[in-house]
């Protein structure tokens, strides 16, 4: 009979969760095969932390999305599920795991999903009460309560990222005063052209928000201990919340501790079967997914994050079948997303222009803005579309997409357009559905592909 092999995942996040329902997928016989711990600092079960500011929008409870899935579901597999500990140290000479109970467990495969933390600028003040980030369900939890106190008047967001600008219209439903501050010109300029991220910053000026675009923080000033102020180049901003948001850090220090090779983003290095690397050699028994882990972009080849909970998904299947013997490898990473923001849903694919000349890359850009339905249709939204070709090749490379509706399901087949190398001639020749009361005969993608193909 053969024996059990034992696996050690470290984190419960997105990672952790996929790779163990990676498994269950596989079936009881395949399970039957490993006895597993999962360790996470986190308490209690999965939760959808991408859920938390739309919570702290009021469209659902906390409690709906602080635990998806409860601890008992994963020990109903059999799975011995650790929450609350944290692992210490892992010595992988050993095959071994030290936990924060002084225990130490043997595995035959070490599966590291770590996740990330919040980037912490240098400025005083940050360490303030009233100074909060948003990478976790307890971090949605206090800022709810601090909104929620009668003395919240006033709230600064730093960073005018996607959590940040979704923590930002909860406060502007609650009815604060809000100002988002970044150093970049436009919001979303990872994911948005300026252009494009102009639109989103006018929508979110007509909430009611106050923006600070191209400026950095000097302090954050308080009294008491408790924040009461943000210095901005001078200016001076009443504040009874800050959020900082300004990006999110590979959690990877226990993987560098225990010399596993870190990259120039500051994730872990892994091959395609995410295998990681020591001493110039990859470790076959020990893996790496999600948040913490480098991947290859698919477009410049160059190293980069993929902090989706998407990617974690495809990540996770790469993982179990290679530890199962199944040869699986990870494609490089496009990285679709999806946001929504205010009534607006905001997707890309691929690379900003951004990106692009700093890679090297020359780019052409055709851009269109129409009605998603047929003219004389009540309900119709408008959907600005921005596609980026490289002009050498005329393949399509980056894609961004502004809408109130259907914009996922296009990024989605914008994304298999980049991943098939299709050009902006075949774009622009392709076959689109349609009826009136969904689409347009002369669809909005075909426009933007015609009007790149007129700079080619």
């Amino acid at each position: 009979m053969r024996m059990t092999q034992k696996m050690v995942i470290i984190g419960g996040g997105d990672a952790g969760t996929y790779t163990l329902e990676a498994i269950f997928k596989k079936g009881a016989e395949v399970l039957k095969q490993f006895d597993i711990t999962l360790v996470k600092k986190d308490k209690g079960g999965s939760a959808s932390i991408c859920a938390v500011p739309f919570a702290l929008q009021g469209v659902f409870p906390m409690k709906d999305v602080a635990e998806i899935e409860p601890p008992e579901t994963f020990i109903g597999h059999g799975i011995d599920y650790r929450a609350e500990t944290e692992a210490t140290s892992i010595n992988l000479e050993n095959d071994t795991v030290t936990l924060s109970t002084s225990e130490e467990i043997k595995y035959d495969y070490l599966v590291i999903g770590t996740g990330r933390m919040p980037r912490i600028p240098a400025n005083e003040g940050t360490v303030l009460d009233g100074v909060f980030t948003m990478s976790t369900v307890e971090d949605g939890e206090k800022i709810a309560a601090a909104m929620n106190a009668p003395e919240a008047k006033n709230a600064v967001v730093l960073g005018c990222g996607t959590i940040g600008l979704q923590v930002a219209m909860a406060f502007l439903k609650k009815g604060l005063k809000t100002t988002l501050v970044s150093g970049h010109p436009t919001p979303l300029s990872s994911c948005l052209d300026p252009d494009m991220g102009k639109l989103v910053r006018e929508k979110v000026e007509k909430e009611g928000a106050t923006f600070l675009v191209g400026k950095s923080v000097e302090a954050l000033k308080g009294d008491g201990g408790t924040v009461k102020s943000v210095v901005v180049e001078g200016e001076e901003i009443s504040a009874d919340i800050v959020v900082i948001s300004k990006g999110m850090l590979p959690n990877a220090d226990l993987a560098k501790s225990a010399g596993i090779e870190v990259g120039e983003t500051g994730g872990i290095v892994a091959d395609q079967f995410l295998h990681v690397k020591k001493g110039g050699e990859y470790i076959t028994n020990v893996y790496a997914l999600g948040d913490c882990v480098q991947v290859v972009d698919a477009i410049t080849l160059r190293p980069r994050l993929s902090q989706y909970a998407s990617s974690a998904l495809v990540q996770a299947k790469v993982v179990v079948n290679n530890i199962l013997g199944i040869s699986y490898s990870l494609e490089p990473a496009l990285s679709p997303a999806i946001a929504a923001i205010a009534d607006l849903q905001v997707g890309s694919v691929g690379i900003t222009s951004t990106t692009a000349e700093r890679c090297g890359i020359n780019v052409v850009s055709g851009k269109k803005e129409k009605p998603t339905k047929a003219r004389f249709y009540p309900g119709r939204k408008s959907m600005a579309v921005k596609l980026l070709f490289d002009a050498y090749s005329e393949r399509l490379i980056g894609a961004q997409i502004i809408s109130e509706e259907m914009v996922a399901d296009r990024i989605d087949g914008l994304c298999n357009a980049i991943r098939m190398g299709m050009t902006a001639k075949e774009l622009s020749r392709m076959e689109k559905s349609f009826d009136p009361c969904v689409s347009l005969h002369r669809d909005v993608m075909v426009d933007a592909a015609e009007k790149a193909l007129e700079s080619l």
